[in-house]
């Protein structure tokens, strides 16, 4: 098309607009909020549990429930989108990743790096972060692409 770049018009930056770039930004900061709080959680529960049996089935069942609470909490907080049973039962497909990249790392940073099998955890999730947001984003907020836009999300009644 004549007089564009990049599908953008003529003079257009090539990207979102700003107002898009600020919302992004906010749900970055969100998704590290709840990042964060599912974390301690996830710690928390690994703690309790590390005592009383392997620390793998510990990191486990921890990761499982600290995943329910990610997917509400990312829900109605960093995406402001209601959740639904579909929603529900691909939010783990997003973890599946996640779960993988976090237990290679875990098992590489116990066996390989003889590292403290209370710090590992903490130390492979650092790593699995970019990967969670980017998937969890496609999930929950369906039919966003690469370009980095959000698309509006669908106001729909709550099924879970």
């Amino acid at each position: 098309m004549a007089g564009t770049t990049n599908g953008q018009p003529a003079g257009q930056p090539d990207g979102p607009p700003a107002a898009d770039r600020k919302a992004q930004l906010a749900q970055i900061i969100r998704f590290g909020l709840v990042g964060g709080v599912n974390t301690g959680t996830f710690y928390a529960i690994y703690l309790l549990l590390h005592p009383w049996m392997p620390y793998f089935a510990a990191y486990s069942i921890a990761f499982v429930l600290a995943m329910i609470g990610s997917f509400f909490m990312n829900t109605y907080f960093t995406y402001r989108t209601r959740p639904t049973w579909k929603k529900f039962l691909l939010f783990p497909l997003t973890n599946i990743t996640n779960y993988v990249i976090q237990s290679a790392g875990l098992y590489a940073l116990v066996t390989w790096a003889d590292m403290n099998t209370q710090i590992a955890p903490l130390v492979a999730a650092v790593v699995a972060i970019p990967f969670t947001y980017v998937l969890s984003r496609k999930i929950l907020i369906p039919g966003t692409g690469d370009t980095g836009r959000e698309a509006e999300p669908t106001r729909t009644t709550s099924t879970v």
